[in-house]
Formats: structure tokens, C-alpha cells, sequence
């Protein structure tokens, strides 16, 4: 009897099977496009032709050898269906430019300031790895960590906690040395 397998069973590596072959699938996609120089768009027409050409043996020698052709079944897209995921997509789409535009504004200069922070280091780690090659590392982190977690829960807890700490204290400081002194918070702070 097989039983289906969740998401948290196969991230925190409950199901050691399905979690190594996802980690294995994963890992021959980056090999191929990756190290082996395969492009993604040869990839999918060498599939897709592979599968048409077996596809069609099969149908046109199926009455040689007394088997039943395939049996293709009509797929269609409920338009409902559709409807709700470019509603949901739309939706999605008018929250992150409202957020966007806020933090362009130059309402919130913390906000800004760390997204400018994270897009920088992004930009940094972008050098170092090609796009495939992040997402890849991203895809092993997921698939890692969260087991990593649950086994050292408490440790990683107690790290954690002591790096925010250390954290707000240099933020604290930064805030204190430059950031207060900013020009454009002491004009704000003197039309209020």
C-alpha cells in the first residue's frame, strides 16, 4: 500500500526515501544544466520530442503487436480555475508594487535601508554563482536545514537569540552614529 508523502515529511527527511530522491533529482538537474553545459530550452524540446516520437511507435505499432494504443485523455483548463490563480496572481502582484512604492517613498529610511541592504549583499552572492547554481543551494538549504533544526532545536534556538541580541546592539549603534544624523530625519523632525 503506498502512502502519500506531505512536504514536512519529505523536508525534515521523516520519509528518507522520497527526501533522497527529491535531494537526487535535484541534484542530476543542476549536474545536467549546470557542469554538464545542457541548456534548459534543448532540455524540454529533446523531452518533448523523445516523448512524441515513443508515443507515436507506440500508437502506429500497437495493432503489429496485438496491444492497445495509448489512451490520450483530453486536458482542459477550467476557466474558473484559471480565473482565481491570475486573480490570485494579480492580487499578489498589487501588494508587492504598493510595497515597493512605499519603501521608494522614503517613508520608512529603515525599511529602505534594509532592502537596499539585502538587494546589495544578493547582488554580491549573484557573483559568486551563476542563477542555476543559487537556486540549487537555496533548494539543498530547504531541504537540509529544517531537519537540522529539529534535531538541534534547542542550540540553534540559544545562538540564534544571542546573534539578535548582538545585532540590535550594532544596530543600535549604527543607528546612534550615522543614521540619527542624517540630514533628511533632522529636516522631518523639525517640521513635526
Amino acid at each position: 500500500m503506498v502512502f502519500p508523502v506531505s512536504d514536512a515529511d519529505v523536508m525534515l527527511w521523516r520519509n528518507k526515501q522520497a527526501s533522497a530522491s527529491v535531494f537526487s533529482a535535484a541534484t542530476v538537474i543542476w549536474l545536467l544544466f549546470e557542469c554538464v553545459g545542457y541548456h534548459l530550452l534543448t532540455f524540454i524540446c529533446h523531452s518533448l520530442i523523445l516523448a512524441f516520437a515513443l508515443l507515436f511507435l507506440w500508437s502506429n505499432l500497437a495493432s503489429f503487436a496485438n496491444m492497445s494504443p495509448p489512451e490520450f485523455p483530453k486536458i482542459t483548463v477550467p476557466e474558473e480555475l484559471f480565473v482565481t490563480i491570475l486573480l490570485g496572481l494579480r492580487s499578489e502582484l498589487n501588494m508587492a508594487i504598493t510595497t515597493l512604492r512605499n519603501i521608494a517613498s522614503g517613508k520608512d529610511l529603515k525599511k529602505f535601508l534594509s532592502v537596499i541592504g539585502v538587494l546589495w549583499i544578493i547582488s554580491i552572492v549573484g557573483n559568486w554563482f551563476s542563477f542555476l547554481t543559487l537556486f540549487y543551494l537555496v533548494f539543498v538549504m530547504l531541504l537540509t536545514l529544517p531537519m537540522l533544526y529539529e534535531k538541534h532545536e534547542d542550540d540553534v534556538d540559544t545562538y540564534a537569540e544571542k546573534a539578535w541580541i548582538e545585532i540590535k546592539k550594532q544596530y543600535a549603534v549604527l543607528d546612534e552614529k550615522f543614521i540619527q544624523k542624517l540630514p533628511i530625519l533632522t529636516q522631518k523632525d523639525h517640521k513635526h
